[in-house]
């Protein structure tokens, strides 16, 4: 057996652990490091709830003063469309404050008017239809025996009567029920009137020196945009109202005029509330408007009833594609398709006062993107009108030949 050489290194499997190998053996192993929180964390926590906070507060604020955001609303849209006759009247010496005081009682005393006449109008109607309803009724009954061939008689009807009067019971009593609630609205609805009132007079009164104020929070880059987008509400606005008092005009003599050759009494009455409600109450106006006329009608004669629903459908076609084209065209010219959608989404957002409002500001804001779209000439092609194609091929052939 050859014995190793005495000078032979050992290798390093057999090499001795140094003492800091040992120390570092002996040590138990480090424990892992906690993760700490971010320290903007806390910071963005507190900012989240103090956001939620605030937009709790707005939220409960705004459905607070909603209905004093509709009234300024209205108010603005009132002060636009009486601003261009305090405007004449100013520029005829009269001082601002005396010109709106002129023209919103001249608005009153017609509102207060047309009132006192509608309520007049209708308690008579109400009479005459009290009064002759027992012989309207004997009347349709002998109509319906003789066209269908029965026999009802009224003492049928009377017995029939007798059986729901519990139903016509409850439904007084429920309607009773109501009486204070509907009081309640109409004392509400006047105490907004009046405020829309009071509001729009001291926008009509202090409209230079609002617009001034409104300027001079803007640079002077922004102020002739401003300024033009604000005569061009009251362009519009004022346009929308004097088209729509024109109409109104027309309607209620060529319905008085109707009304007058049929015997219907009360016929410049029943023509002013025709005029009136027809054209300032949008979509459904013409219906409402129609209504009470036909009812005076069948106190009459019921055949005038059936005059009077066909004279309103015929005015309000020669209305509605003849006269308020040629009278809009140069005011609140909008396409009639908007026009029915602004209606329906100012009605959806604000009601009834959204619906009146809606048209003018419709046309307002389209006149004003109108300036800043820019437009390119389009090449004439057959796919844009293809009935003027036809016609211009069916011209050259005939030439042609």
């Amino acid at each position: 057996m050859a014995a190793h050489p005495p000078d032979a290194e050992p290798g390093p499997e057999a090499s001795e652990p140094t003492g800091s190998e040992i120390a570092a053996r002996e040590q138990p192993a480090p424990e892992p490091e906690r993760r700490r929180m971010p320290p903007w964390l806390p910071r963005a926590l507190v900012l989240a709830f103090l956001l939620l906070g605030a937009f709790q507060l707005l939220d409960w604020a705004a459905h607070r003063l909603i209905g004093l955001f509709v009234v300024l609303f209205v108010a603005f849209f009132v002060s636009l469309a009486m601003e261009p006759a305090v405007d004449s009247m100013a520029a005829r010496g009269m001082s601002r404050g005396l010109g709106t005081a002129v023209v919103f009682v001249l608005v009153f005393l017609f509102a207060a008017g047309f009132i006192v006449a509608l309520g007049t109008l209708l308690v008579e109607t109400v009479h005459d239809l009290v009064i002759e309803l027992p012989r309207l009724v004997n009347d349709s009954v002998d109509w319906v025996n003789h066209t269908f061939h029965q026999d009802f008689t009224l003492d049928q009807l009377r017995g029939q009567l007798t059986e729901d009067t519990h139903t016509l019971t409850g439904y007084a009593e429920h309607a009773a029920g109501h009486v204070w609630g509907l009081s309640a609205t109409i004392v509400g609805g006047l105490a907004k009137v009046l405020l829309i009132a009071l509001f729009s007079i001291y926008l009509t009164a202090g409209g230079p020196k609002l617009r001034h104020s409104l300027c001079s929070l803007l640079p002077p880059t922004k102020q002739n945009a401003v300024l033009h987008a604000w005569d061009l509400a009251i362009q519009k606005t004022g346009g929308y109202l004097y088209s729509r008092a024109l109409l109104a005009v027309i309607s209620a003599v060529a319905h008085g005029i109707f009304l007058a050759v049929l015997g219907v009494p009360n016929a410049i009455a029943m023509g002013v509330w025709f005029g009136v409600v027809a054209s300032f109450v949008p979509t459904v106006g013409t219906y409402l408007a129609g209504a009470l006329p036909v009812l005076v009608a069948l106190t009459i004669r019921p055949l005038d009833a059936v005059w009077v629903i066909l004279f309103v459908i015929v005015y309000q076609q020669l209305q509605d594609y003849v006269l308020q084209p040629k009278l809009t065209a140069r005011t609140v010219d909008v396409n009639p398709a908007v026009a029915l959608l602004a209606v329906l989404a100012g009605g959806a957002l604000l009601g009834a006062v959204g619906a009146l409002l809606a048209i003018p500001a419709v046309a307002t804001v389209q006149s004003f993107v109108s300036l800043y779209l820019k437009r390119y000439e389009v090449t004439e092609d057959p796919r844009i009108d293809r009935a003027q194609a036809k016609r211009a091929r069916r011209v050259g052939t005939e030439a042609d030949s």
